[in-house]
């Protein structure tokens, strides 16, 4: 006996035709399991907000501020560039975006895995929670401020002030660093740390050499009262 497998059927929203709202209310109320294709998303704002199914989600085109923000389950691709607090709050699931991704991509992310091929501006990854992050082009300024748990990978370069006031987040560079931030320092890349960070390549569908990263992270001098730091009263 032959057994066939029910082709896989695939909603597609034209976003010129419909609203955010009504495609957000139907990723909302749908199945675990389905599939969508949203067309035409033109650079709107808060598309695929709070996805809280097991489902496949794929957008031709460019998309606005706060895409997949709160994303919870699924898996999201964006074909083009998002726009400022990429997938803000996520905390499981995975948002790829193919193009580059404005200020304060994943910030305050707690779970899951965000993957930007091309670049992003400033602040990516602050007070991250647990997110992990794999940037395949360059990062702005003040990125992983704050970063208290999860791990930032960029395979380019990294702006200034890197890591400020760190606490447990672990970052990967590649390329260069302009500046790092108060109480991030550079450390040891042990063979613990290649194993995670080839693991994490390997999601993203990279091939880079993790031999070729430099690890940072906190230096643990801020986590403790100083009277030298103290203001005068």
């Amino acid at each position: 006996m032959t057994l066939t497998q029910a082709p896989v059927h695939i909603e597609t929203v034209d976003l010129a035709a419909s609203t955010v709202r009504e495609l957000n209310q139907a990723l909302h109320a749908t199945d675990d399991g389905t599939s969508w294709v949203v067309d035409t998303p033109a650079g709107q704002h808060n598309i695929a907000v709070g996805i809280d199914r097991d489902l496949d989600l794929v957008v031709n085109g460019h998309v606005g501020y706060y895409f997949a923000g709160m994303h919870q389950k699924g898996r999201v691709t964006v074909h083009g560039s998002a726009g400022v607090g990429l997938a803000e709050n996520i905390m499981s699931g995975t948002v790829h975006v193919t193009g580059d991704a404005s200020q304060a991509a994943a910030a305050t992310g707690q779970g899951g895995l965000v993957i930007i091929d091309g670049n992003t501006g400033a602040r990516c990854g602050i007070s991250m929670k647990g997110v992990d992050i794999v940037v395949g082009g360059d990062i702005g300024h003040a990125s992983a401020f704050m970063a208290q748990a999860g791990r930032l990978v960029v395979c380019g370069d990294a702006g200034e002030g890197l890591g400020d006031s760190i606490y447990e987040a672990r970052i990967y560079v590649k390329g260069t660093v302009a500046s790092l931030g108060a109480d991030c320092v550079e450390k040891p890349l042990r063979p613990e740390h290649l194993a995670e960070l080839a693991e994490l390549l390997t999601l993203a569908g990279r091939t880079d050499a993790p031999t070729d990263f430099r690890r940072y992270g906190s230096a643990r001098t801020l986590y403790h009262f100083a009277a030298v730091n103290a203001a005068a009263y």
